[in-house]
């Protein structure tokens, strides 16, 4: 049986954060050798590691003549690559899998030493598609962030009121600025990082990830879609909705109810062995029947900018657009302990867009949402 090799950090490696999890900012050699778990660290991250993966023999840089390799190699990075064919050596390793974003340098010096390495990205996708109970409370608690992030700006789009053709509250324009400020502040109040979320409104809520910007008018779809990360696990929440203030048009209200019936169609579709697909193609049905454009019906070549031009969702955890897909690729299966995001949309450039969503997890029957926030366009 192949080894397995991750030389990475875990802020910027979710698949070396899945196996010791805790934020270690240094690069670091895992290894896996007939079952047997390995890390080669430094005496700072020595406890980080063991206190959180007990099993994992911690082997020390010195133990491999770290002192010796330092002195003979004046580039640092030559001496650590030289510690690692050392370690590769002392376990045993003579082929190894590892994740596709290896080091390209460090590949070469160990298929120099005669290390055989294959990249195999499905083989790291997999081991993290089932969330550990810990991942798992990360995700919940991202996303009751969300959720109250979310709140915050539903809370002022309530207090606004229509003005020389723009929201007012409190005798300014409302703006995706001030949205986005509130959205922020509620975030501070939870233990979690996000980026800048999109606040878009009008024309703005059909340009794919447009972050939104300037004041908002009233009876315009305003999209709102935040993806917090809880610091402690260092797993995401995704979450959309969309609001209306004042009267709200015919066309973005269907679109709206046609929204809330894709989700209720898709998560009657995830299930445990499903295809990623399987609830994609029914979402496309929906759509379809009711005369929308989709990935599916569009022309083979053609960019659609309309309708459902998206995929459904995808898989979230340490990433936050991880494996499973759902959409248009039929390579992947769903499995108990997958979380999903689920985002159905509807768009038109010259009116924005309207989307919704949720996130779920694939339980041993089904799927159940973990997302608590209702629907309705009215903040």
């Amino acid at each position: 049986m192949a080894s397995v090799l991750i030389c990475a950090d875990t802020i910027r490696s979710p698949e070396l954060r899945h196996e010791v999890p805790a934020e270690i900012m240094d690069p670091f050699l895992y290894a896996e050798v007939d079952g047997h778990r390995y890390a080669v660290v430094s005496q700072l991250e020595v406890q980080t590691v063991s206190s959180v993966a007990p099993d994992i023999e911690v082997i020390s840089p010195e133990q491999l003549g770290w002192d010796e390799l330092i002195e003979r190699h004046p580039d640092w990075e030559d001496a650590e690559q030289e510690l690692i064919v050392r370690a590769c050596r002392r376990m045993g390793i003579a082929e190894a899998t590892v994740p596709s974003t290896f080091p390209l340098e460090l590949a070469d010096r160990l298929r120099a030493a005669g290390i055989e390495l294959l990249a195999n990205h499905r083989a790291f996708e997999q081991r993290r598609r089932a969330k550990s109970e810990s991942e798992l409370a990360g995700i919940e608690r991202a996303q009751r962030a969300a959720e109250a992030a979310t709140a915050a700006a539903a809370e002022l789009l309530r207090s606004a009121e229509p003005g020389a053709g723009v929201l007012q509250l409190d005798g300014q324009p409302l703006t995706s600025e001030r949205l986005r400020a509130a959205i922020y502040q509620a975030l501070a109040a939870h233990p979690v990082r996000c980026e800048e979320p999109i606040v878009a409104h009008g024309p703005q809520g059909a340009i794919g990830h447009e972050r939104g910007s300037g004041p908002i008018a009233p009876s315009e779809p305003l999209v709102i879609d935040l993806w917090p990360q809880d610091t402690a696990s260092a797993c995401y929440a995704d979450m959309t909705r969309t609001f209306v203030v004042g009267d709200i048009p015919d066309e973005v209200q269907q679109w709206h109810s046609l929204c809330e019936e894709a989700l209720d169609r898709a998560k009657a579709a995830i299930r445990p062995g499903a295809n990623g697909r399987d609830p994609f193609e029914s979402v496309c049905d929906l759509f379809g029947e009711r005369g929308f454009p989709t990935q599916l019906s569009k022309e083979a070549g053609s960019t659609l900018d309309e309708g459902f031009n998206h995929s459904l969702g995808h898989g979230v955890g340490l990433e936050v657009h991880e494996a499973p897909a759902l959409g248009r690729t039929r390579g992947y299966e769903l499995v108990p302990g997958d979380v999903l995001a689920v985002e159905p949309g509807l768009y038109r450039p010259d009116v924005g867009g309207v989307r919704l969503e949720d996130l779920v997890r694939v339980t041993e029957t089904g799927c159940e949402t973990l997302t608590n926030y209702r629907y309705g366009l009215q903040p």
